[in-house]
C-alpha cells in the first residue's frame, strides 16, 4: 500500500499540499478528485518523488520514497504524467522500451522484450508497434505511452489526467483498459481524474482533495453524494442511480 503520512507542499507563501495523511488501498483502481487548483497532481508527484515534499513522508510498501534508490523505486512505482510528450521521433516499439530502462539500462535482454511485446498486445499496439507517434492518432498515442508504464512491470501505476485530449470514445476505453489492468494483472492503478462519472463508474475507491487537503475517501457509494460533491465543487449536483453506477448532473 501507498502511506502518506503529514504531507505538506508550499511554493512561496503558498501552500499547495496541507499537512495530508491517507492510506491509498493496495489493488484496484483509486481516482482522486477535486476542483483545479485542490493539489490532486501536486499530491501525485510527491508519491512518485518527481516533486521534493517538504514536511512528512509517503511509504511504498514499507519504502520512503525520499530514501530509496531511483532504480529501487521505479521497479516498484510507475508514473505517466500529464506532459508526455516527447520532441524525438520515436516509434511506438521505441518508446514502450524506455518502460525497462531501469531494469536493463538501455540494453534490452529477452526478458525485457517480453515484457515490451506482452504490454504492446495488451494495449491492442502489435500493427503500430514500427509506426512513429506522430503517425498516429491521439488515442492511440496515449495508449502507447499506456504501453510504456506496463512494461515497467511495477506493482503501482500512476497517471496524473490520462484521459486529457481524449474524445468519449477513447476516454471510455482508456477508463476500461486501467480497470482492467488493475483486475487482470493485480496491479494497483491510482488515477487523477476531473470527470466526477468516469471515477464514479470505474473506482474501487475515491480520493476526494479540496484546497490543499484531504476533504473525504471511500467507494464511490460514499463519495458521490449531493452533498458531498456540492461542498467540494462549490457547485450544485444532483446524483442517481443508473444500472448500479451513482451518475452526478450539475446545473
Amino acid at each position: 500500500m501507498i502511506g502518506i503520512s503529514g504531507v505538506s507542499k508550499s511554493y512561496g507563501q503558498t501552500v499547495v499540499i496541507d499537512d495530508v495523511s491517507l492510506t491509498l488501498p493496495k489493488g484496484g483502481l483509486t481516482s482522486i478528485i477535486g476542483p483545479n487548483g485542490a493539489g490532486k497532481s501536486t499530491l501525485m508527484s510527491m508519491i512518485a518523488r518527481l516533486l521534493p515534499i517538504d514536511r512528512g513522508t509517503v511509504m511504498v510498501d514499507g519504502l520512503d520514497v525520499a530514501l530509496t534508490a531511483g532504480d529501487a523505486l521505479a521497479k516498484r512505482l510507475s508514473i505517466l504524467r500529464q506532459d508526455n510528450h516527447l520532441a524525438a521521433r520515436l516509434t511506438v516499439s521505441d518508446l514502450v522500451s524506455f518502460g525497462r530502462y531501469p531494469y536493463s539500462k538501455g540494453r534490452l535482454t529477452d526478458e525485457d522484450r517480453g515484457h515490451i511485446e506482452r504490454a504492446l498486445t495488451y494495449l491492442g499496439l502489435d500493427e503500430l508497434k514500427h509506426r512513429f507517434l506522430d503517425e498516429l492518432s491521439g488515442g492511440q498515442r496515449q495508449r502507447a505511452f499506456v504501453a510504456m508504464v506496463l512494461a515497467q512491470d511495477t506493482d503501482y501505476m500512476l497517471f496524473d489526467e490520462p484521459l486529457n485530449n481524449l474524445d468519449i470514445r477513447h476516454a471510455v476505453a482508456m477508463m476500461k483498459l486501467l480497470r482492467d489492468a488493475a483486475k487482470d494483472l493485480g496491479k494497483t492503478v491510482v488515477v487523477v481524474l476531473h470527470d466526477i462519472n468516469f471515477a464514479s463508474c470505474y473506482s474501487d475507491h475515491i480520493v476526494v482533495m479540496r484546497r490543499g487537503r484531504l476533504f473525504r475517501q471511500g467507494v464511490p457509494e460514499e463519495i458521490i453524494r449531493e452533498e458531498i460533491l456540492i461542498e467540494t465543487y462549490e457547485t450544485d449536483f444532483k446524483v442517481r442511480d443508473m444500472d448500479g453506477n451513482r451518475i452526478a448532473t450539475f446545473y
